[in-house]
């Protein structure tokens, strides 16, 4: 079967985020002043094949792990869902 697995990854909390305050500074600039914070962060589709839903989240969790995000400074949420046709 195939999944499609979308996957965001964000800085933590605690975590400076520079580029989140330089696009913030932006929207200041553009007129946007009542925005009082932006995070950035990172979003993917991955197509994968697997034999049921609950080993491509498992597959794609470990991805998350060893690869796509970076367990200091990030965290990740995922939603996985079988592909049609």
């Amino acid at each position: 079967m195939q999944f499609l697995a979308r996957v965001e990854v964000s800085l933590k909390p605690t975590v400076n985020d520079p580029e989140g305050l330089t696009i913030q500074g932006a929207l200041h600039s553009l007129g946007f002043t009542e925005v009082g914070s932006v995070r950035a962060g990172k979003y993917m589709e991955i197509r994968l094949d697997a034999a049921s839903k609950k080993k491509a989240e498992a597959q794609v969790t470990e991805m998350c792990r060893k690869l796509l995000a970076n367990p200091v400074i990030e965290g990740f949420r995922l939603a996985v869902e079988q592909v049609k046709g």
